[in-house]
């Protein structure tokens, strides 16, 4: 009997689809050990990217949600230490510093009017706003913050005025998400 990568939920409770999940991290772990050449690559986008269906008596979404932030941050120190063997570290805080000024116009924004309204039900401004609060004291004032508060970060649903687009909000913190796992 094979044994399951993951916990599973049980047997009335929904999770990731195990299929799914095994065949993603099998392809990981080729990419990550160079199994299939250039082709097999895998990016950091591409693990934040990832989406599995939700099932019955699926593997547990925090335990392949960590996995997934543990292999976000393993591919992070690799490509990390490749640029600083080929340049140099400062090139590469450098080159962090100019992705967290894309970030900024969008900071600097008027709390309500950050991201664009949502079309019926989205995340609830007030929270939101406060979390781009925090990552602006982090670039002004060094407040800690880290990638991994960033990708747990939830928010209230609330519609119309009161409500930010899901996805636009999703993108704007996978890149803040990219920036802070390149310096941490």
């Amino acid at each position: 009997m094979k044994k399951d990568l993951f916990p599973r939920v049980g047997r009335w409770q929904r999770g990731y689809q195990p299929t799914q999940v095994e065949a993603f991290f099998a392809r990981a772990r080729e990419a990550y050990e160079g199994v299939g050449g250039a082709d097999s690559a895998l990016t950091e986008a591409e693990v934040r990217g990832i989406a599995f269906d939700v099932v019955v008596d699926g593997y547990s979404t925090p335990h392949v949600d960590a996995a997934l932030d543990r292999l976000e941050a393993a591919l992070v120190r690799r490509r990390r230490a490749s640029f600083v063997r080929d340049a140099s570290e400062r090139e590469w805080v450098e080159a962090a510093v100019d992705r967290a000024t894309t970030l900024y116009p969008r900071l600097q924004r008027t709390d309500g009017e950050r991201f664009a309204e949502a079309r019926g039900r989205g995340y609830a401004k007030a929270e939101v706003d406060t979390l781009c609060e925090r990552l602006i004291d982090y670039f002004e004032n060094g407040t800690p913050i880290s990638a991994q508060q960033i990708r747990l970060a939830t928010f209230a649903p609330a519609r119309g005025q009161n409500a930010y687009d899901e996805a636009v909000v999703d993108s704007f913190l996978d890149r803040a998400v990219e920036v802070l796992l390149a310096v941490e």
